[in-house]
């Protein structure tokens, strides 16, 4: 059966279940403490021309990140979050468009679908692509394990994409996606370390590099003072350097909390007068403005010029990314939490504009660390993928270890798989 059968992928029914997650270290974002969350697994089953197949997804219901509500409780956002899970496992068939179609095409109508729908507490965008995503992958998973094809073997032959082709010159998103993937997927990526800029780096990194072969540190900064957050990101780096992290790599995250972009650009003139071997290995920022970049605009070039600084929680949608170009990022910090099928057209676009692309997994372990793996092994990026579920909540993955060690707890400091392409997303390691 050819790949371009995925065209005929039915949704028939889906579910989805909760796990309590505690967190081994808590994770400080400009907004908060993170000391444990919920993971919701989706399961679709879906029929491709009278074969039947049930997929897999998951994510960690993140609600501190995509709901940063202040007014609410972390336990009323959690609430709110599994009860959107619930419901779209319930709809699924219907919020998919109700007929067969390709499952990026799925995927998307899913997600126009549940940012539109009225909502108890009308959660944001974000926390709505964040519920619908893990039934996003699974239909992709389901489609391949179904076809016996990896997901990212659906786009070889010609198939119509309606959400999507309109975001294309010739109106060919399946060409695009076709063209953005790798000859020959990766089987390694560095692994990321998250690290506190204030923090204790003694206790937070050391162990990781002289243990587990760690050189590349996401720094998580406050957003406040330029000057402050550039003296951290100096102290990151010669703190890991001496730790015997030789040539370490860096990038930043303030989670959004930095004031506009002209902060943003004195943030790395700091950085460079300080520290030229500093600022050289820092690869590039995530998000430090606020999220709506169509209410809060600003003009980035004269920051870009100095470093890269891509588009993170602001990347909610398609309509957003031609904002994003002409504002002037350097292109998306993606995560297969606000959707497979979005993550994949956003790639596709940005890398026909020469955009830059980076791979964060938000912390999610097992079945969306595979599904995040996966992707960068097909998509190429800036830091490969950012995987840090063994920092953060290693039980997490246990059932998968022994296994897949070589992914999971890796010990030379570089995440392994074990093979690009497996069938479906992965789910069946």
């Amino acid at each position: 059966m050819s790949e371009n059968a995925a065209a005929q992928t039915r949704v028939r029914d889906a579910q989805v279940t909760f796990r309590h997650q505690p967190f081994l270290h808590p994770l400080r974002l400009s907004t908060g403490v993170i000391a444990e969350i919920t993971e919701a697994r989706a399961s679709v089953r879906v029929s491709v021309n009278g074969r039947e197949a049930t997929g897999q997804g998951a994510l960690y219901l993140s609600d501190l990140w995509a709901w940063p509500d202040p007014s609410r409780s972390h336990t009323e956002r959690d609430a709110h979050l599994r009860a959107l899970c619930e419901r779209f496992a319930a709809e699924l068939p219907a919020l998919c468009g109700g007929e067969p179609a390709h499952p990026l095409e799925l995927g998307l109508r899913l997600h126009e679908s549940v940012c539109r729908m009225p909502a108890p507490a009308d959660p944001p965008a974000l926390a709505r692509a964040l519920c619908a995503s893990p039934f996003d992958a699974a239909l992709h998973d389901a489609t391949g394990r179904a076809l016996g094809v990896s997901a990212f073997a659906l786009y070889r032959e010609p198939v119509p994409l309606p959400t999507a082709d309109p975001c294309f010159s010739g109106s060919d998103a399946r060409a695009a996606i076709a063209r953005t993937f790798r000859e020959t997927p990766v089987t390694a990526f560095d692994a990321w370390l998250v690290v506190s800029g204030d923090g204790d780096l003694e206790a937070e990194a050391a162990p990781w590099i002289r243990e587990r072969g760690y050189r590349a540190f996401k720094i998580k900064l406050k957003g406040r003072d330029p000057v402050e957050d550039a003296r951290n990101t100096v102290r990151v780096f010669r703190a890991v350097r001496e730790f015997g992290a030789a040539q370490p790599r860096l990038c930043s995250d303030a989670n959004c909390a930095c004031p506009d972009a002209e902060s943003v650009r004195a943030y790395l003139e700091c950085v460079r007068a300080e520290d030229a071997e500093a600022f050289v290995a820092l690869e590039y920022l995530e998000q430090p403005t606020g999220r709506d970049i169509h209410a809060a605009p600003n003009d980035w070039r004269a920051a870009t010029r100095l470093k890269p600084v891509l588009l993170d929680e602001g990347l909610t949608g398609l309509e957003v990314m031609a904002e994003a170009l002409a504002q002037g990022w350097s292109g998306f910090a993606l995560k297969t939490c606000k959707g497979h099928s979005l993550a994949l057209t956003a790639a596709a676009w940005a890398r026909e504009r020469g955009l830059l692309l980076a791979l964060q997994d938000l912390t999610n372990p097992g079945l969306s660390a595979i599904h995040a793996a996966l992707f960068a092994a097909h998509v190429p990026t800036l830091n490969g993928v950012e995987l840090n579920s063994p920092q953060f909540t290693p039980a997490a993955n246990a059932e998968w270890l022994p296994r897949l060690r070589a992914l999971f707890a890796p010990t030379d400091g570089i995440h392994r798989l074990s093979a690009a392409s497996p069938p479906g997303l992965g789910t069946e390691w």
